[in-house]
């Protein structure tokens, strides 16, 4: 068991579903955070009963700095400890060519996601720093790797993420701090399950299947285990990299 506990940022979401579910094995608590989903965040918290110390629903705003600064609070608050930050939020994306987008979704998109995660860092880093440990793990996106039109709203944004990571990794380390990215290829959760429900047709998702060395889409679950890992003890002198969770699908 990991000492402290795990706050999820984005645990509502479809992903952070499956990344609160699995680090409640692992952990000594789940904080699940939101931004309006409460009654999600409580109905997921109840479900993690059995395994983390009542999972504790908490209100996480991005765009607001006292709002991150008081999660982190109930988080230390209820659980003494805050091991890993796991920031797996983000805007509902179309996909759009670039020549298509207009400035306010630039603005929309990196406001949220980007800048989100640089308050976040700013609020987790005192703590981690007074506990000599701790560790952020990011979910970003294989699109930085080998990238499908339509897809650069998700992917700038994230590609700062990274970065950003390597620089906590660089700098922070001699605290005892880590930083790591996860990056996921198709994804049958989320996002990616309204993408594939929605957008484009069979055919065209079927093509896209058989890209995949693996011959599968992935799932929440497959994230949520790459996650747990870089979180984890497991992963102590891995810092700074970027996991690519696709099945091959960038190869």
């Amino acid at each position: 068991m990991n000492a402290g506990a795990a706050l999820v940022v984005g645990g509502t979401g479809g992903l952070g579903r499956a990344i609160c579910r699995r680090l409640a094995h692992e952990w000594e608590g789940v904080a699940i955070g939101y931004r309006t989903s409460r009654d999600k965040a409580q109905a997921l918290a109840d479900t993690l009963g059995d395994h983390a110390q009542a999972a504790l629903p908490v209100h996480c705003d991005l765009a607001d700095r006292a709002s991150i600064a008081a999660a982190l609070e109930a988080t230390v608050e209820r659980y003494g400890a805050i091991g890993t930050v796991i920031f797996a939020s983000g805007v509902e994306i179309p996909q759009p060519f670039v020549s298509t987008i207009v400035e306010d979704q630039w603005r929309e998109v990196i406001e949220v996601e980007l800048i989100g995660f640089t308050r976040i860092v700013a609020a987790a880093l005192p703590f981690f720093r007074r506990q000599s440990h701790g560790n952020f793990v990011s979910v970003v996106s294989v699109a930085n790797y080998c990238f499908p039109p339509g897809d650069a709203l998700s992917s700038v944004p994230k590609a700062g993420i990274e970065a950003l990571g390597r620089a906590i990794a660089k700098e922070e380390g001699r605290f005892g701090i880590r930083a790591n990215m996860v990056a996921p290829g198709i994804i049958d959760a989320g996002l990616g399950a309204d993408f594939m429900a929605n957008l484009y047709t069979p055919q065209i998702w079927e093509n896209q299947r058989k890209r995949i060395a693996l011959q599968r889409f992935g799932n929440g679950q497959d994230i949520a285990e790459a996650v747990a890992f870089l979180a984890s003890e497991r992963a102590r002198y891995v810092t700074g990299h970027t996991l690519i969770v696709d099945g091959g699908f960038s190869l």
